[in-house]
């Protein structure tokens, strides 16, 4: 996007989810626009390679697909690694500080110690791209896996779901597909009613019969390619199929407690239940369909039981929205270095 540059200073937002990673490089906005940023977002450069979910691809294949993304961002920007001043990387499977230094690690063998890395969950960043770097409220992600997180304004925080599939991450993309290639084998074996799924999905597959799906399934597991399989699933449930309509009826249930969940934990409307807070939703699996709509049956959950609930598409992504954090961090750090 641009020529490269040597006195252009940088903040750097990386979103790292299940199927995708994101880069963005922008300058680094003055603190005083963090309240009033400017619009459109001055965008320098981006970049978009596979998974950095450390759990799902291993950590070799995260790791460079993170040194490769950064690297690529820089050149789209034409800027030196040099200009880079903060970091902040919002990645699935960070779910622990252990995660965190891991990541840490990796990346001050590139950048040096000047530079502020902030390593969140891809959560966090989503949640920031609907609040526009604002700590504050709930975010629900629905993709390849599922996620609910929250924050109070004075720092508190809580999550919900998110533990990736084994554990039962039911309103996720993976999640419903799953159960939908369960109930052809339950179908196909007769433990479960028939479905259209049955034939749908072994067409989408290219296999002639249910018996094939085994070897499918298990010659690679990865998350990604199993939730691919949800545009058959709404299909069918559009066409009328019972077996696919409460798959869908059920994940829809999965992410809406998942934001009550949070929600509870940390009071976000009110002792009474009728505070205003924002609830950011992000994800594919809420994307509208022809007649199904799951991002608006969520919605609709939710707000039955938080009315003054404020719904948020975000306007822009969740790097974005890491790149904003970044900003917010490294001014909260400067703040109180002048104060100390």
């Amino acid at each position: 996007m641009g020529s490269e540059s040597d006195d252009c200073k940088v903040m750097l937002g990386v979103d790292g989810g299940t199927t995708s990673t994101v880069c963005v490089c922008m300058p680094l906005l003055p603190f005083s626009d963090i309240h009033n940023l400017p619009d459109p977002l001055p965008l320098l450069g981006r970049a978009v390679a596979g998974s950095s979910n450390f759990n799902s691809v291993g950590e070799d294949v995260a790791r460079e697909t993170l040194e490769k993304i950064i690297a690529e961002a820089l050149s789209d920007a034409g800027v030196k690694r040099s200009a880079v001043q903060a970091i902040c990387l919002g990645l699935s499977g960070v779910n622990h500080s252990k995660d965190q230094e891991k990541i840490l690690g990796w990346l001050r063998s590139t950048f040096p110690s000047h530079v502020k890395l902030y390593i969140q969950n891809d959560a966090v960043a989503a949640l920031a791209s609907g609040t526009m770097g604002k700590l504050h409220g709930c975010v629900l992600i629905a993709g390849t896996g599922s996620i609910s997180y929250g924050f109070t304004e004075d720092g508190r925080e809580a999550r919900a779901a998110g533990a990736g599939p084994v554990l039962g991450d039911w309103g996720s993309g993976y999640g419903i597909a799953a159960q939908a290639l369960i109930a052809v084998m339950r179908a196909h074996d007769g433990r479960g009613p028939q479905t259209m799924l049955s034939s749908c999905i072994l067409q989408s597959l290219g296999l002639s019969s249910p018996d094939e799906l085994i070897g499918w399934t298990y010659a690679d597991p990865s998350w990604a390619r199993i939730a691919a399989l949800v545009p058959v699933v709404v299909s069918c449930a559009e066409d009328g199929d019972q077996v696919a309509d409460e798959i869908l009826h059920n994940a829809v249930q999965e992410l809406a407690i998942s934001v009550k969940a949070v929600v509870q934990r940390l009071h976000l409307a009110g002792e009474d239940g009728k505070g205003s807070f924002p609830v950011v939703m992000v994800g594919g699996v809420l994307g509208a369909n022809k007649k199904w709509n799951i991002g608006n049956e969520v919605t609709n959950s939710i707000l039955k039981t938080y009315p003054a609930a404020c719904i948020i598409r975000p306007k822009v992504e969740p790097a974005v929205g890491a790149a904003l954090l970044a900003l917010n961090f490294l001014m909260k750090e400067t703040v109180a270095n002048d104060h100390s």
